[in-house]
C-alpha cells in the first residue's frame, strides 16, 4: 500500500511510504535534512513496521515535541491502522 503522510512540527513536510504485509518497502521524506533522512529511509527499508514504530516513536528534535523519525513512526501507525 502506498501512503502519503503530511508531517507536523518538523522541517520535512511530507513522508511518502510503501508498506506491504507489515513490511516497510520504501520511505521518501520531502524536505528536511536530506542526508539524515536518506539514511533513516535506507535503514528502515525491509524492516517490520511494528519494529520501526517501537524504535522511533517518541524521539524529539531539540525542544520540539516531535522529530522526523517520530513522524515516520506516526505515519506507520496510521498505515497499520488502515490495513
Amino acid at each position: 500500500m502506498n501512503f502519503v503522510y503530511q508531517t507536523a512540527g518538523t522541517c520535512s513536510r511530507q513522508i511518502e511510504l510503501e508498506v506491504e504485509n507489515g513490511i516497510v518497502k520504501s520511505v521518501h521524506f520531502v524536505g528536511g535534512c536530506h542526508g539524515n533522512l536518506q539514511g533513516i529511509s535506507k535503514l528502515v527499508t525491509g524492516m517490520c513496521a511494528a519494529d520501526v514504530i517501537a524504535r522511533l516513536k517518541g524521539i524529539r528534535c531539540g525542544m520540539k515535541p516531535t522529530s522526523c523519525p517520530d513522524q515516520l513512526a506516526q505515519a506507520l501507525e496510521s498505515v497499520m491502522s488502515h490495513s
